[in-house]
């Protein structure tokens, strides 16, 4: 009899599109995985069984625009919490707090309503991909002025090369990915 490994089945079916979007980049392509029902319940369930624990079950998860919000909906449905977004600057409609940090070129900002958590939450925090780390350190900074505790932070790709999920850690942030290129 075989074992199973869930990153093992992720990575067969995530799609690297070489040269994209620019000469030497290896981009990870997930949607393959949301494209099957059956290998979008595999992934959903990897992240759905570790947070039902009591020790890292959060209280709402929170996604990073965009890919984030097709994830951590699902997950917040299926442990049945509350979902909240955190989006590009300028696309949120109520009273926000922001966060700017810094892009190979340039930098970005994104924001979050006031009232999303509150003070004291658990908070899973929750993208496609790991990269420079710039954009998940963000929502933390976004989750914490709020007063909410970050608990973990979840992605399905780390890339590791890129130094991100190093630097995450070093300040602090617990992370789970499936995948690691």
């Amino acid at each position: 009899m075989s074992s199973f490994s869930v990153s093992q089945y992720v990575r067969d079916r995530i799609r690297t599109v070489p040269d994209w979007p620019a000469p030497g980049v290896q981009f990870r392509d997930i949607t393959p995985l949301l494209q099957d029902a059956r290998d979008f319940r595999v992934l959903i369930d990897a992240f759905v069984h570790r947070y039902m624990t009591p020790a890292h079950r959060p209280d709402v998860v929170a996604g990073l625009d965009a890919r984030g919000f097709i994830l951590g909906s699902v997950v917040a449905y299926e442990l049945g919490v509350g979902f909240v977004p955190i989006r590009k600057k300028g696309k949120l409609p109520f009273h926000t707090v922001t966060e700017t940090y810094e892009l190979e070129y340039g930098s970005a900002t994104v924001e979050l309503h006031t009232d999303a958590v509150k003070s004291g939450q658990r908070v899973l925090l929750i993208d496609d991909l790991i990269a420079t780390g710039g954009t998940m350190m963000a929502g933390q900074k976004l989750l914490e002025k709020l007063g909410a505790v970050v608990v973990e932070g979840a992605a399905i790709v780390d890339l590791p090369e890129l130094g991100g999920s190093a630097k995450l850690r070093a300040g602090g942030l617990n992370l789970f990915t499936l995948v690691d290129y």
